[in-house]
C-alpha cells in the first residue's frame, strides 16, 4: 500500500531545511507562524517549474528539488535579500517514494546551505510540477530593483553565460556524459548556483539588478524598460566558459550567451565611481564579474563588437507563451 500524502509530508518534508528562531510554527498546521525581522522589509517571490517545460521529465529528482529552490533564491539574490523561509507545492504523477525522497534531499541540501526553513506547502497527484515561494529580508531602503539604472553606469554580469542552454541540448541529444566539460554544462542546467552572496554584496554599490533566467537580452531589457534607459553591450566581452567554447559552434556563441536561459547569473549596473569595488567583491564571494557594456540615455539595446561594428542577435530569449 502506498503512503498517504500526510505520511509522505511527515516523512520527507516536516523537518526540511534549517531550524530558525523566527519560525514559530512550521510544517504540519493550516498555516505557518513567522516572526518578521524588525527594521527590514520582506521580499517575496514564487516560481513554478513544470516537467517537460522548465526541466526535462527524466531529470534526476534531486536536481529538480535543487533547481526548484535555486530559481527562487536567484530572484532574492537579484533583490539583495537574505533568504529565510520557503513554501513548497509539489505535484507528482505517482507516490514514488524514492523519487520524492531524492527530490527532498536536493531541496533540503540547498535550503540548509542558505539557512532556509521550509515552513509549509502541499503535496498532490497530477502532472509533474513544482511551485516554490521564497521569502527573504533586506534592510529598508536598500533593496536592489530593476528601476535604478542611470546613464553612464557600467553593465556587469556574474559567472559565464549560455552554459545551461547548451547543457539542455547535450542532455536531449544523449551527450550529457561525454567528458568533464559536457557533465559540467549539464550540471549548470540541473543545479544552478544562486548568487545570494553576490546580491548581498552589491547592495552598497549596484543601482539595479536582475537575475538571468530567460536570457541576458530579454532580462536586461526588463531593466532598461523599468529604468527608462538604453544600453550598449560589447559582445566580445561576454564571458564564455571553456566548456561552451568547446561544444558550441563559434557562430552560435552570441546566441547562446545573449539568448540562452536558465543561467541564473546576475546582471547589474554600477556607477563608474564604484567600479573599483568589483574586484574585491568578486574575490570575497568567489564569483567572476565581467563588465560588458554601458547604460545609455536612449532606450533600446545596442550590440556592438570591440571595434564598434554592429552585432546581430537571433532569438532574444525564452518566452513562456511563444507560439513558434
Amino acid at each position: 500500500m502506498s503512503a498517504s500524502e500526510f505520511e509522505l509530508i511527515q516523512r520527507h518534508f516536516s523537518e526540511l531545511g534549517s531550524r530558525r528562531d523566527d519560525v514559530l510554527l512550521g510544517v504540519g498546521d493550516d498555516a505557518a507562524l513567522l516572526q518578521p525581522t524588525p527594521g527590514e522589509v520582506l521580499a517575496l517571490c514564487v516560481d513554478t517549474l513544470v516537467g517537460g517545460v522548465h526541466f526535462p521529465q527524466d531529470a534526476p529528482a534531486d536536481s529538480v528539488g535543487h533547481k526548484a529552490l535555486a530559481v527562487n533564491l536567484s530572484d532574492l539574490a537579484a533583490m539583495g535579500a537574505r533568504p529565510a523561509w520557503a513554501t513548497l507545492s509539489l505535484t507528482v504523477p505517482t507516490a514514488d517514494e524514492d523519487w520524492i525522497a531524492a527530490f527532498a534531499r536536493g531541496f533540503g541540501d540547498l535550503a540548509r546551505y542558505h539557512g532556509i526553513a521550509l515552513v509549509g506547502g502541499d503535496l498532490t497527484r497530477g502532472p509533474l510540477s513544482v511551485s516554490v515561494q521564497a521569502a527573504g529580508f533586506v534592510p529598508r531602503g536598500r533593496a536592489l530593483t530593476r528601476r535604478g539604472a542611470r546613464p553612464g553606469d557600467a553593465v556587469c554580469v556574474s559567472g559565464t553565460l549560455g552554459d545551461a542552454a547548451l547543457g539542455l541540448c547535450l542532455w536531449r541529444d544523449g551527450r550529457a556524459d561525454l567528458d568533464e566539460d559536457s557533465r559540467w554544462l549539464v550540471d549548470r542546467l540541473h543545479r544552478p548556483v544562486p548568487r545570494v552572496s553576490l546580491g548581498l554584496a552589491l547592495r552598497d554599490c549596484a543601482t539595479s539588478a536582475v537575475d538571468i533566467s530567460d536570457g541576458l537580452a530579454q532580462d536586461l531589457g526588463h531593466v532598461l524598460q523599468a529604468s527608462g534607459v538604453g544600453a550598449q553591450l560589447d559582445v566580445d566581452r561576454l564571458p564564455l566558459s571553456t566548456a561552451l567554447v568547446q561544444y558550441a559552434a563559434r557562430e552560435d556563441h552570441l546566441t547562446q550567451a545573449m539568448g540562452g536561459g536558465d543561467d541564473y547569473e546576475l546582471c547589474f549596473t554600477v556607477p563608474r565611481s564604484c567600479l573599483h569595488k568589483l574586484d574585491a567583491i568578486a574575490s570575497r564571494v568567489g564569483v567572476q564579474i565581467t563588465r560588458i557594456g554601458t547604460i545609455q540615455p536612449d532606450g533600446g539595446l545596442e550590440l556592438v563588437h570591440a571595434d564598434r561594428s554592429p552585432a546581430r542577435l537571433g532569438k532574444a530569449g525564452y518566452t513562456h507563451f511563444d507560439a513558434s
